[in-house]
């Protein structure tokens, strides 16, 4: 580590003020910062030290979405093989699983990090780290046959639109992953509709795309509640547990998703209170729907709604986003609260998708400043009450 310091300090004075590449400062300093902590001190003022910057936060986030995403690049594989009426076997679900989701990584990297580096070179300033966690996300919220293309747009979309037009990274009021998932949805329904998510691979020269392999949630929304894969073979509450269904890449597997959720709890990186309101917000709704059932995805058991769908892995990666998400104690209760409640409303009873995480987190992402605002307001309120009859 101490040549590649000394490397680094030798062709750092290029990049500062008066050196021949002075313009690109911000993406030395960005590559710089990444290999080695930062030596800027405060000056003046009290300050808080703590050992967590930003840097090791979004780490700390990357290494809570490995499990997902090694799971999500086996299953990638293992829904191929059975679409393909073949006996998946581990290795070769991987590779193939490997081949479909690293493409879709590195387009998601690639498009997003140009574009914050342009906008940190025009700006002047630091290049952020926000992206290191949205360029992961993008990829695990995408079904595995989603064109690059639209990878790349989505992503351009979500970087402009969702993030640097506010301000950049922790100005934006959207989160930026769902910002781009919202962004397919709407431009492109067919590949997000949350119906046949993806079958990837060519049987006699005709996609698989058409192969009925719609996932849990999807039958359900069809009035399926008995789930099953499109070779006939049942989906039990294991099954959807483990992760071993049609889905989006990383929101599949129950368990590696709480793996990620516990090590954010650990850290202290992602909000209990968040993650523990919006269970306790999707399960009251999920016991209303049961006592009001009309139809057979009303009727659908409130733990159920918890496995079927992103429910949890937008509980424990998307609402809990530092950013977007209400910062005051008593407003994350709210705010968790109300997205899991609006997330299984939108799920059940909006006929034209069916499923309603996404677009509750994103609801709630606006209406967050509001609910601290508040929160903080009816706090002032009780001071100055309790001042009064002192």
């Amino acid at each position: 580590m101490s040549k590649l310091r000394r490397t680094v300090d030798k062709i750092k004075p290029h990049f500062q003020k008066g050196g021949k590449f002075e313009k690109l400062h911000s993406t030395f300093d960005a590559f710089e910062t990444m290999l080695f902590v930062s030596n800027h001190t405060t000056k003046s003022g009290a300050h808080i030290r703590d050992a967590m910057d930003m840097k090791r936060t979004m780490l700390v986030v990357i290494i809570a979405l490995v499990p997902s995403l090694l799971f999500g690049i086996y299953n990638t594989g293992h829904q191929h093989f059975l679409a393909m009426g073949e006996n998946p076997e581990f290795w070769p679900a991987v590779w193939y699983g490997l081949l479909k989701v690293l493409p879709i990584i590195i387009v998601s990297y690639v498009v997003g990090l140009a574009i914050e580096f342009t906008f940190a070179q025009i700006r002047g300033h630091e290049v952020n780290e926000g992206f290191l966690v949205s360029g992961f996300l993008i990829p695990l919220i995408m079904p595995a046959d989603v064109p690059l293309w639209m990878v790349a747009v989505a992503t351009a979309f979500a970087v402009i639109i969702g993030k640097e037009v506010f301000g950049g990274t922790g100005m934006n009021i959207l989160n930026p992953a769902l910002t781009a998932r919202a962004f397919l949805f709407f431009a492109y329904p067919a590949w997000m509709s949350g119906d046949k998510v993806w079958i990837g691979g060519m049987v006699d020269g005709q996609t698989l795309d058409a192969f009925s392999g719609a996932t849990p949630l999807a039958q359900a929304a069809a009035g399926n509640t008995g789930f099953s894969l499109g070779n006939g073979a049942g989906i039990d509450t294991m099954d959807m547990i483990i992760g071993n269904i049609p889905g989006s890449i990383g929101e599949t597997s129950k368990i590696a998703i709480l793996i990620g959720a516990a090590i954010l709890i650990i850290t202290r990186v992602g909000s209990l209170r968040i993650m523990l309101s919006m269970l306790a917000g999707g399960i009251s709704m999920g016991l209303i729907l049961n006592a009001f059932a009309v139809n057979p995805f009303m009727e659908i058991p409130w733990w159920e709604h918890l496995l079927i769908g992103s429910f949890l892995f937008g509980m424990v990666f998307m609402a809990t986003d530092p950013v977007t998400a209400s910062q005051t104690a008593k407003g994350k209760v709210i705010y968790g609260f109300l997205v899991g409640f609006l997330a299984i409303l939108i799920r059940v009873l909006n006929p034209a998708y069916p499923e309603g995480t996404m677009l509750a987190i994103l609801l709630m992402n606006v209406f967050a400043p509001l609910i601290d605002h508040y929160v903080v307001q009816g706090n002032i309120k009780k001071r100055m009450k309790r001042l009064k009859t002192t």
